[in-house]
């Protein structure tokens, strides 16, 4: 990602969607367009200071699974591994979760994939379309992304999680209302 859009992403992550998220208004950012993101809350290794990092999931085998688009230079994935007992705002709740890192050829590849299908607009950042990608060539390009797994002790997808139909009903909303404005004014 260029360095001018990393900046934009911080500043939308930092100033708005971590906000939302602890306004418990996630479920109105989590769609198929914007792409579904949680927010984790990470122990600083340094600082000992909770930071908290919006990222795209997939619920997958009953874990909540992440990847590091910083590859490992991301500062939240350096926390993660210093202290992987975590805590995640979903857009259906918040949980706490251990996390691991996932070597797995197979799993890395069904798993990254439906996070960037997960992801929105932002899942072809990497450089490719990851609903149309080839397996070989998605395995190729994928080698160093980390793919974390946060095994929580219960899960369940909400309806405002990825396939919930809860966005549906915000997006007809934010259209009436869109609609509203526009005739009185």
């Amino acid at each position: 990602m260029p360095p001018a859009m990393r900046k934009i992403f911080w500043f939308l992550n930092k100033f708005f969607m971590v906000p939302m998220f602890r306004l418990g208004m996630g479920g109105i950012m989590s769609n198929p367009f914007s792409g579904y993101i949680m927010v984790l809350k990470v122990i600083g290794r340094k600082s000992g200071k909770l930071r908290y990092a919006p990222v795209n999931y997939a619920i997958y085998k009953g874990s909540v699974w992440c990847i590091s688009g910083g590859r490992k230079t991301s500062d939240w994935y350096k926390n993660l591994l210093a202290n992987p007992a975590i805590e995640m705002i979903l857009p259906g709740g918040a949980l706490f979760g251990q996390v691991t890192e996932e070597s797995d050829p197979e799993i890395r590849r069904i798993v990254i994939r439906q996070i960037l299908k997960n992801a929105g607009f932002a899942g072809f950042f990497e450089g490719y379309n990851p609903w149309k990608i080839c397996d070989e060539a998605l395995l190729t390009k994928i080698g160093d992304l980390p793919l974390l797994k946060i095994t929580p002790q219960g899960i369940g997808n909400g309806s405002s999680d990825q396939g919930g139909w809860a966005w549906i009903g915000v997006l007809i909303l934010l259209v009436l209302l869109i609609v509203l404005l526009v005739v009185l004014l």
